[in-house]
């Protein structure tokens, strides 16, 4: 399979969205997606973006996606955070994922970075074998936490009424 690999265009936009909202299903969370094409394009493409994306493509048809950005470690100093690695299902085992995991390392190296971290399901064994066979570190005792929109606003309205 003939594809490149190189950084995303605001014209790639719908596609990488197209991509999120498959790796969402693909998750069992296929409502979960709140980004907009709009959002994507403001976030990463103004005056000082907040991630860089790799794509893989054929023929103008985007096959899969890398999305990283910095982000500071207070063990380690600047790191790389891959927030997604997506490939279509219907193209994995072409060797796409490698290719962007080499790009994304490679990119790592030229920012100087101490680390490149990202999260995997625990279930998504097919992802966990891969990552390890590049020679990644699972850690399987770190629990991932989130504090979403709404959890912010309780938060805060907890705080508030505590301070009241």
């Amino acid at each position: 399979m003939n594809y490149h690999i190189r950084k995303a265009k605001p014209t790639d936009l719908q596609q990488i969205h197209d991509l999120i909202v498959e790796l969402a299903v693909f998750e069992r969370e296929p409502k979960a997606v709140e980004v907009t094409v709009e959002e994507l394009k403001t976030s990463g493409f103004g005056d000082q973006p907040d991630f860089t994306c790799f794509v893989a493509e054929t023929n103008d048809k985007i096959l899969g996606i890398a999305l990283v950005y910095t982000r500071f470690s207070t063990w380690k100093g600047r790191v790389l955070h891959l927030e997604d690695l997506i490939v279509s299902e219907s193209m994995r085992g072409n060797g796409i994922g490698s290719a962007l995991l080499d790009q994304v390392v490679k990119y790592a190296h030229t920012l100087k970075v101490k680390r490149v971290c990202w999260e995997v399901l625990d279930w998504n064994t097919s992802a966990i074998e891969f990552y390890e066979a590049k020679g990644a570190d699972v850690k399987r005792d770190w629990d991932v936490v989130h504090l979403n929109e709404e959890g912010i606003k309780k938060y805060l309205s907890k705080l508030h009424s505590c301070t009241s």
